[in-house]
């Protein structure tokens, strides 16, 4: 068997011909087809994807009824890289490699804080990403140019990024689990980690069992927190959460008192730390009034059209409210730590991870994705 990681020596430069699984209207399946693949641009990188998945951010574009068609979906993957373009430093041909939605340009006032990871550059470029880069294609099909997704496009057997949205990583990496830690794994586990930083044996209530929200479970647990309270309107949720580390699960149909109040005898005064993950504006304004005074700290990972109202004088009692994108990770340099925590069997993947597909069975992994409420993550083998 060819080795899949193996670059061809005489495409750089050159447009490739692969396949795409293209999406031509909302909800319609994905069409198997040939695509050319233009070489990179300055500050590009052609990448040759070896496994992509499939997340609820995933389902939401499929549903999109924007006039962004044909377009190639997809922004989980991990790779090698094929060519790059000039300017391009840092990376080379044969790099392994994984690409995400956002960036890290190095050069920006974001990027050179300690504090930030909002690069001026490439953050939030996932939404203008929806159109043809630059107003020139690197996709076309049928003659015809493709829109690309979230700067990255992964349903295609090659792809172009901007550099700063591909993170050179660790070669004997298991690939076909690090392209999961890229968007709502991620998101999770940052929003506790680097956000929240809740201590050793503190309390942490996380609000949303979906897939970022056991990602934070986790990472409470990986924290070192005693009290990991999970709530979550579905009860058919709690069992899987008790493999992420969840001491406690909340019903708030069940009670007939506000779950915060719940939470705070709970944890004696309130908990240290709280995470949402709902973008539900009640359960915003309840992980922030259920964290305790003086040095409680709660962490919005969602996000909700509505106005957020609370008491002003809860922000008296010295308790703080964080925003967080993207687990405050700055890919490039920080997302190498997390594929060495996975290397070291200090962060377990395989529970993130429900199905694996191969490339021809794409349209099944976004069907079972979108009937199936317990599915986390699936899973797509190129090769």
């Amino acid at each position: 068997m060819a080795n899949p990681r193996k670059i061809p020596a005489t495409t750089a430069g050159k447009i490739i011909k692969c396949k795409a699984a293209v999406l031509w209207g909302p909800r319609q399946p994905l069409r198997m087809q040939e695509v050319e693949v233009a070489p990179p641009q300055k500050m590009e990188v052609r990448v040759k994807i070896l496994f992509t998945s499939v997340c609820p951010g995933d389902i939401v574009t499929w549903s999109f009824q924007g006039p962004f068609f044909p377009m190639i979906m997809g922004h989980e993957a991990t790779g090698v890289v094929e060519s790059v373009g000039e300017g391009v430093t840092g990376l080379v041909a044969g790099d392994t490699v994984m690409t995400v939605y956002t960036g890290e340009c190095g050069e920006c006032a974001h990027c050179k804080s300690e504090e930030s990871n909002l690069c001026s550059l490439l953050c939030f470029k996932f939404i203008e990403g929806l159109k043809i880069c630059e107003g020139t294609p690197r996709f076309l099909v049928e003659g015809k140019p493709a829109y690309h997704y979230a700067t990255t496009s992964t349903f295609t057997e090659y792809t172009v990024c901007p550099a700063g949205c591909v993170v050179k990583i660790n070669r004997l990496a298991p690939l076909d689990k690090i392209c999961a830690l890229s968007c709502g794994v991620v998101s999770g586990l940052g929003s506790v980690l680097n956000v929240a930083r809740p201590t050793e044996d503190s309390s942490v209530a996380i609000f949303g069992l979906g897939l970022t929200g056991l990602a934070a479970a986790e990472a409470a647990r990986i924290a070192g927190a005693s009290q990991i309270i999970c709530i979550d309107v579905d009860v058919n949720k709690l069992r899987k959460a008790v493999g992420f580390g969840m001491t406690y699960f909340l019903n708030p149909p069940r009670y007939n008192m506000p779950i915060k109040d719940i939470i705070v005898d709970m944890t004696r005064g309130g908990a240290d730390r709280s995470v949402d993950c709902t973008g539900d504006i009640s359960c915003m304004r309840c992980a922030f009034e259920c964290v305790h005074k003086e040095w409680g700290i709660a962490v919005l990972n969602a996000l909700s059209r509505e106005k957020l109202r609370t008491d002003s004088l809860k922000f008296a009692g010295e308790r703080t409210l964080k925003g967080c994108y993207f687990g405050n990770y700055k890919p490039r340099s920080q997302l190498p730590s997390l594929v060495d925590m996975v290397m070291k069997g200090e962060l377990d993947m395989d529970k993130f991870i429900t199905y694996r597909f191969r490339f021809a069975e794409i349209n099944e992994a976004l069907l079972r994705s979108l009937t199936d409420a317990t599915i986390l993550l699936c899973i797509v083998a190129m090769e």
